[in-house]
């Protein structure tokens, strides 16, 4: 009995990734920017707690929603083919209560913050589960998983300040380009298998643009994010984040270029160190 119970969460663990943390720090890191720049500076352990919990369990169960969704077109994917629910080991009432578990426990958190920030986490669910469908409609479906990843921005600056600044939408939409850049080349990994099965992505609707639109989303991410923050930056070590950056988009250029599987998977996996890099720029230097 013991063994079965081990067994079976670590299928709820493969379920949710968690032996691949890059997905929710490309959500956490963002969303704590955010909580750091409405707070001025460290913003409490109650909201941090908050939000680096919420971050967690709200990628956890987006994962299950989209294997949900996903699992007749996965199974003509090699990378995502094995994934419990395209299996069957896990099935889909099984994967749907895991992540409803993990959505209630969310919610518990929002519950401690304010009614903005409730009546926000209600719209960032209702992308989460809109976006693993709009692959089949929306030729870059990539821009609806932007918005939802870059609702944490929003609700960091709700739960702070109780309003939403025009720096708010500045610092989501800056984001909304990072989440292209990086999709796009995650996209690109797939992008024979997808065109067989005959979904959508930027990587497909690009095209032979992929590579140069991918650099142009850095360039709008980063000039984004350095120009709304310039006026909060107090020393020298938010500007050397900046450059750090910078020097890292250059080396994904170096992956992405050739159009290899292995160097655009990279490439994408190693974005959270771009997001970590600005983070620390931000708590570091502003």
């Amino acid at each position: 009995m013991k063994h079965i119970k081990s067994s079976r969460l670590n299928l709820y663990l493969q379920l949710i990734r968690w032996d691949r943390p890059a997905g929710w720090l490309l959500l956490l890191w963002p969303t704590l920017g955010a909580l750091w720049v409405a707070a001025g500076g460290f913003p409490g352990w109650h909201l941090l707690t908050v939000f680096v919990l919420g971050t967690i369990l709200m990628r956890s169960a987006g994962c299950c929603i989209n294997d949900v969704a996903d699992r007749d077109l996965d199974r003509y994917v090699k990378r995502t083919a094995q994934r419990p629910v395209t299996t069957g080991v896990i099935s889909v009432k099984e994967a749907l209560g895991v992540g409803a578990v993990l959505a209630l426990m969310a919610l518990g958190l929002v519950l401690t913050t304010n009614v903005m920030t409730l009546v926000l986490s209600f719209v960032a669910l209702f992308v989460t589960l809109a976006y693993p469908y709009t692959k089949r409609f929306i030729a870059m479906p990539q821009a609806v998983l932007g918005v939802a990843f870059g609702m944490g921005i929003p609700m960091a600056f709700s739960a702070v300040r109780h309003e939403l600044t025009a720096l708010t939408w500045v610092l989501m939409l800056g984001n909304l380009f990072w989440v292209l850049a990086y999709d796009t080349e995650y996209a690109m990994v797939d992008r024979d298998d997808d065109l067989k099965i005959g979904i959508k992505t930027s990587a497909i609707t690009l095209g032979q643009w992929d590579v140069p639109v991918v650099m142009m989303c850095y360039f709008f991410y980063i000039g984004f994010w350095a120009l709304a923050l310039m006026q909060y930056a107090k020393g020298a070590l938010f500007w050397i984040a900046i450059g750090v950056t910078w020097v890292q988009v250059l080396w994904h250029y170096s992956l992405i270029r050739g159009r290899s599987q292995e160097g655009c998977f990279k490439a994408f996996r190693l974005n959270h160190w771009l997001g970590l890099t600005m983070l620390l720029g931000i708590v570091l230097g502003c």
